[in-house]
């Protein structure tokens, strides 16, 4: 899966001018307010990170890359030249830090602004040439991983292809020649304005979130401002759309739809599309969004409670060249007691005639009401009281299996994932945290019982993270249940928030803004880290990339996978055979299945053009393309209403009467919250067969001697290192 750059979107928030003619050119530098907070964050950046970090020549380098990394990921502007005028500073950052003086930053910034005004003033004189759409040439619109432009006509042909891509790429939406002109004039100039407008703190926290992110990527430096928004996002109480948003060139991508939101209740947008304009009201105009900064864009996207707004999405699977698809949203609060577990029933076909009745917990994320708990009252609500409590209905209801559903789990609070593991093992410990001194401490299950003690299996993906890799891995290692799904993010770190106006000298001075600092990390009770790897699941379902390309293991400077010794803890069981026999059956199972056989070609497809960082500007055979892709999805459409449902599903929900407290993500990004459409009657397809799969547990359980002969047969004929 393509590497996504996602920017911090707590970052600056800027306006769009009316006006048509860039301000003059400001030349920034830093001020002393500026000065005060690199030299009180450097200290905490330097002394209290939970790695080793020495500011150095070293980090000075990877400080510098950084740097620049942020200000031109696409190689789009600055010049060869211009590097080499800024080589001295690659050395000298380290120094600027310890002086704090962050000026070199500020003076490579004045030339990037430089570089923005000259691509623009270009780009919009493209506008006025004709076009041919005839001649076969390519757009290699990825240029993340080449050289700096060693010329000015260089940079010139680039962006002369991609106006002409942006202007055909609208073309195929039908669009009339003057609108995309008048929307590519637009976009450009937009870009102009933005850049114009920054002020010094913009540029000072570019530069310390190079410093943080040189150390970590879970680090990082949040402006007054940003800090502000970080606060809110920490209550989840905006009205909008509920999807946090990140960068992906030059495009604002979904980086996950916050569960129980109305964007979420939609189901239209997803992880990884792209939003190319946005319009307020059902008629209001499509605002061109290509090319803005992240905030910019979380600002248009939030609005009054039960207004609506319409965006314009690229999605994942599609491809830069479309077709755009236009999802109509109505902004409402993220009502924290929709992010409370849920519970339903899925019958699936047993031995002969009988049904077999599996539950399923559907989790979005690990909350508590912190403030109930320490008042001791006797109805705060916790994740793992609403499940037990679910549980126990379930169990009423006849269930024979169950499934615990942490897709899309970002995690939350730490002691959830403790108890909540604790409903499904007698006693013992669940994770162990080590913090920078090298001081372990072990999170323990102490009541002893189990609330659910039969066949289980945890539904994971690429985003269950933190709390959500903590239970999984626990329930593996215990051997309670198998993990089923994809390999999972890989964030086993812990970060702190610091307040650097708690430590300003002048309380009355400017606001310092915050840092959000890694200080410890999780290991399993086998010694084990979730950091980096994740959570390998036992069964592995299709999944479109590779596992490296996505998740913590993708991320520069992430903390390496690593081990302690194992934790003292007793195995309820010994899951191997099966997970050998269950998987075979899975596999025969979805041979020739068509819902299989389309997510199987739909992954192939992926995979085949995940490295593509190119793209045609023949406009007969990007028509052609979107011919294929529309009479691929008609074809699908037809098919689906013809089979319709293939299993009987009921729902029972988790009351919804109080307000639930729900600790936030590790992951600090703006939260932009949105509407409610009716749910797909259809069961989705890899929870059903995570429920047939738990139906094979039940049933292999039930007779240990043919289970012990289906796995002797499967050795004789695989051989016994395949199931190993």
């Amino acid at each position: 899966m393509r590497a996504i750059k996602l920017l911090f979107v707590v970052l600056i928030s800027t306006s769009v001018w009316a006006s048509t003619q860039p301000a003059e050119q400001v030349l920034f530098k830093p001020g002393l307010e500026q000065r005060l907070r690199a030299s009180l964050a450097t200290k905490f950046l330097a002394n209290w990170h939970y790695k080793d970090t020495r500011l150095d020549d070293e980090l000075s380098v990877k400080i510098f890359d950084r740097y620049l990394d942020l200000l031109d990921p696409n190689f789009s502007f600055f010049l060869a030249s211009d590097i080499e005028t800024f080589a001295p500073n690659r050395l000298l950052l380290d120094d600027a830090l310890q002086h704090s003086d962050p000026t070199p930053a500020y003076e490579m910034f004045n030339v990037y602004v430089n570089r923005v005004h000259e691509r623009v003033k270009f780009a919009r004189e493209q506008l006025k040439s004709p076009m041919d759409f005839t001649i076969d040439e390519v757009y290699v619109w990825d240029r993340s991983e080449t050289e700096w432009a060693k010329t000015a006509a260089e940079l010139d042909e680039f962006w002369r292809q991609r106006v002409k891509n942006d202007f055909l790429r609208l073309l195929l939406t039908d669009k009339e020649e003057a609108a995309i002109i008048e929307t590519l004039d637009d976009r450009y100039m937009n870009l102009d304005r933005r850049i114009t407008e920054l002020n010094s703190d913009d540029i000072f926290q570019f530069f310390m979130n190079a410093f943080a992110q040189s150390i970590e990527p879970h680090t990082a430096y949040m402006s007054p401002r940003s800090s502000e928004n970080f606060e809110i996002s920490m209550r989840l109480s905006l009205e909008g759309i509920g999807a946090l948003l990140g960068r992906e060139n030059e495009y604002t991508s979904i980086a996950r739809v916050v569960p129980g939101g109305p964007a979420d209740k939609g189901g239209e947008l997803k992880a990884g599309d792209r939003v190319t304009a946005v319009g307020q009201g059902r008629d209001g105009k499509l605002q061109d969004v290509v090319g803005w900064r992240v905030d910019d864009v979380v600002d248009l996207i939030r609005g009054a409670k039960h207004t609506m707004v319409r965006l314009e999405v690229l999605h994942e699977d599609t491809g830069i060249d479309g077709p755009a698809t236009i999802i109509e949203i109505v902004r409402d609060e993220v009502k924290l007691e929709e992010q409370a577990a849920k519970s339903r029933v899925i019958e699936i076909p047993g031995e002969g005639e009988d049904m077999i009745k599996v539950g399923v917990i559907d989790l979005p994320v690990f909350y508590l009401d912190f403030s109930g708990r320490a008042k001791n009252l006797p109805d705060y609500r916790s994740s793992t009281r609403d499940v037990r409590k679910l549980i126990n209905e379930m169990k009423a209801e006849g269930i024979k299996g169950l499934v615990v559903d942490l897709r899309n789990n970002g995690g939350g609070s730490l002691l959830e994932a403790t108890t909540l593991t604790g409903l499904f093992i007698d006693e013992g410990p669940v994770v162990q945290v080590r913090n920078s001194s090298g001081r372990i401490s072990t999170e323990e299950d102490t009541d002893p019982g189990m609330t659910w003690s039969g066949p289980m299996a945890v539904l994971v993906n690429r985003y269950s993270a933190s709390a959500s890799e903590i239970f999984a891995a626990a329930i593996q290692d215990y051997g309670r249940g198998l993990i089923i799904g994809e390999t999972t993010f890989g964030k086993g770190t812990v970060q702190n928030l610091v307040d650097l106006d708690d430590y300003a000298r002048d309380r009355d001075s400017e606001k310092m803004g915050q840092l959000k600092i890694t200080m410890a990390q999780f290991f399993r009770v086998n010694g084990g880290s979730t950091q980096n790897r994740g959570v390998e699941p036992d069964i592995h379902f299709p999944s479109a990339g590779d596992p490296e390309d996505y998740g913590e293991r993708s991320l520069e400077n992430a903390l390496p996978w690593t081990s302690i010794p194992s934790a003292s803890f007793k195995r309820e069981g010994d899951l191997d055979r099966m997970v050998a026999v269950a998987d075979f059956r899975y596999q025969d199972r979805i041979t020739g299945n068509q819902e299989f056989t389309w997510l199987l070609s739909d992954v192939e497809e992926f995979n085949l053009n995940k490295d593509k960082k190119e793209i045609s500007l023949l406009e007969t055979m990007r028509r052609e393309e979107m011919k294929k892709d529309e009479a691929k999805r008609e074809a699908r459409k037809a098919a689906e209403d013809d089979q319709g449902p293939l299993l009987e599903e009921t729902d029972t929900l988790a009351d919804a009467d109080e307000p639930v407290a729900v600790t936030a993500d590790d992951e600090a990004e703006a939260t932009v919250d949105a509407e409610e459409d009716e749910d797909d009657d259809r069961p989705d397809l890899l929870l059903r067969e995570s429920a047939r799969i738990v139906g094979d547990m039940i049933e292999l359980g039930k007779d240990e001697p043919a289970l012990a002969r289906q796995f002797s047969l499967l050795a004789k004929d695989r051989g016994p290192e395949s199931l190993n």
